[in-house]
């Protein structure tokens, strides 16, 4: 995984995957190093963002490195009609690593391969979000002591959401159990249950999970995406489908924590906050984390790390 771009969680493998959350171990114990020294780091976001963008920023200058780029198109010569493959390229000459999120599914892998440096997908459309995933495996193995043989209980839009997709993919290594619980127009795409069922994993779809919840090890809340819906009927018929409140809580095993790659809408009760079994704002601060460990891995610096 050497100055290799992180496109897909399934360009990675289990020991991968595994190397990754041991030195974000490593960046959690001590934050704020210097392996970055002279480096330039570009983000790219032509999508909004808040925690993946501030996490990705807040990790490169901790680690003594630079960030330039944008926010917002519009703020971009992409205003001006500038093709994606030509913003890759000029900004290739600028950097050492591309930090990129775009709305359409596919775009990273194609600036990938145009990029002459390394580049981390931040999220294409509803295609992959390989950084959250890695993140979530980090919370998941802190909270649960393992990844191994886990009920993983994911919730909402199962459909356009992304950090589901990759999620999935990555658990898919450690014996999951998965339980799939979404409106009809937001069930899990065919082709991930067909790849599941390839691999052997247990999966249950429901439509409700409050009889059910006392089997979860994870619950994994996500919002309904308004953003993917060209119909904004289907949208609000569906936007509150699932509410998770505190009351629900009672009676979940002890080790079970509630996840959310955020940021949340209506789907989980802010009762739910101050719950030992809410863990997404913990979740959020491992991005950091995690997020130093991809940039270190990428650019093959990790063993420069105290």
């Amino acid at each position: 995984m050497q100055n290799r771009s992180l496109v897909s969680i399934s360009d990675y493998n289990r020991d991968e995957y595994l190397d990754i959350l041991r030195i974000a171990a490593k960046c959690e114990h001590n934050p704020n190093q210097n392996i970055l020294s002279g480096k330039v780091v570009g983000t790219l976001f032509f999508e909004p963002s808040t925690r993946t963008r501030l996490s990705f920023e807040t990790a490169v200058q901790r680690l003594g490195g630079r960030v330039v780029g944008f926010s917002d198109a519009n703020s971009s010569s992409v205003s001006k009609g500038e093709t994606l493959k030509d913003t890759i390229k000029m900004v290739s000459n600028y950097v050492d690593l591309i930090i990129m999120r775009h709305p359409l599914e596919g775009s990273a892998r194609y600036a990938g391969e145009i990029a002459s440096v390394p580049v981390i997908n931040a999220g294409d459309g509803a295609n992959q979000h390989p950084s959250q995933t890695l993140l979530d495996l980090y919370s998941i193995q802190k909270t649960q002591g393992t990844l191994e043989n886990l009920n993983i209980f994911m919730i909402g839009d199962l459909k356009y959401g992304r950090t589901v997709h990759s999620l999935l993919v990555a658990l898919s290594y450690f014996n999951p159990t998965f339980w799939f619980i979404a409106p009809e127009e937001l069930q899990l795409p065919v082709e991930y249950k067909i790849y599941l069922h390839s691999q052997g994993i247990r999966c249950f779809q429901c439509s409700d999970f409050t009889g059910i919840l006392p089997e979860a090890d994870i619950v994994y809340m996500t919002r309904v995406q308004k953003e993917r819906f060209s119909d904004l009927v289907e949208y609000e018929k569906n936007k509150n489908a699932y509410v998770l409140n505190n009351a629900m809580l009672e009676n979940t095993r002890p080790n079970m924590r509630v996840l959310h790659p955020l940021p949340r809408v209506g789907e989980i009760d802010v009762d739910v906050d101050n719950n030992p079994k809410a863990y997404y704002f913990t979740q959020a601060l491992n991005g950091m984390f995690v997020r130093q460990a991809i940039i270190a891995k990428v650019l093959n610096l990790s063993d420069q790390l105290e």
